[in-house]
């Protein structure tokens, strides 16, 4: 499976470098969208919705709130920040979630609702934050590949080391292969890429503290995002979002870190002031 997880990861992964950073804002813009919208249908398979009209319903509804987003975004981008602003705000309401493992655990149409809310409030925000970053006047493609790039480094850090010394359960009861050790290793790896890519953003030494704790942060929201796949996961009694990518699983599955990492990393540069 680790074989196999490599393999896939060393095929999208420069595909994934290339779109971001060469492809057009509009474009970029285009292709995340269809990605995420994807990734939402596997959500509803883990709410418990599975008519395919139903379903179709709500990846319509979120199309269309993307398409709206992108129309209203104006010069100074302000529908963007606004739905970035609100998804940091909705993972913020998601720790607590995260902290009450039985709140929506029953299969009730109250809270198959608000899952697909959450939905709703996890991708659409992504998306308006990688678009946001990608269209910065200073390397913003560049700030774009640098925020996915660091989920991935917590990522991929969290599973080796947690695979080779993860002795301490983070959340057993959520994802039971998540360990202490390997969230800490994630955090490094974030951290290295940070250090790495302080002269490629356009940024001085000077600016490096703030930009290792900006990645820290994004990076330990990207957990909180994989976590709360994993709660959903857990709530359905699916091991995997689907089995579109080999040994990654679903969209989702690739997808789930990045949702919430997006939305902080955009507003958090921002408030920071890099």
């Amino acid at each position: 499976m680790s074989r196999t997880r490599i393999l896939t990861g060393l095929v999208l992964a420069p595909a994934a470098v290339a779109g971001l950073l060469w492809l057009p804002t509009e474009w970029l813009a285009l292709v995340a969208a269809v990605l995420l919208l994807a990734g939402l249908w596997e959500w509803t398979r883990l709410t418990g919705l599975s008519d395919p009209l139903p379903r179709l319903g709500y990846i319509t509804a979120n199309a269309l709130m993307i398409a709206a987003l992108a129309w209203a975004a104006g010069p100074h981008l302000f529908a963007l920040k606004a739905a970035a602003l609100l998804g940091v705000v909705w993972w913020v309401l998601a720790l607590a979630w995260l902290w009450r493992f039985e709140f929506g655990q029953a299969d009730r149409g109250r809270f198959r609702i608000l899952k697909l809310l959450a939905g709703s409030l996890a991708a659409v925000p992504a998306w308006a934050a990688l678009v946001w970053l990608h269209q910065l006047p200073e390397h913003g493609p560049r700030w774009a590949l640098f925020a996915v790039m660091l989920v991935w480094a917590a990522d991929t850090g969290a599973y080796f080391v947690g695979v080779r010394m993860g002795k301490h359960k983070m959340a057993p009861r959520i994802s039971p292969n998540k360990s202490w050790e390997g969230f800490w290793g994630g955090l490094a790896g974030a951290s290295l890429v940070a250090v790495f890519a302080v002269k490629l953003l356009g940024l001085g030494w000077d600016d490096l503290p703030v930009l290792v704790f900006l990645t820290i942060v994004a990076a330990m929201m990207s957990v909180a995002g994989d976590l709360f796949e994993s709660l959903l996961k857990r709530h359905s009694g699916h091991k995997d979002s689907g089995r579109l990518l080999p040994g990654h699983g679903g969209m989702l599955d690739r997808l789930d870190s990045l949702l919430a990492a997006l939305p902080v990393f955009m507003v958090g540069k921002l408030w920071l002031g890099l």
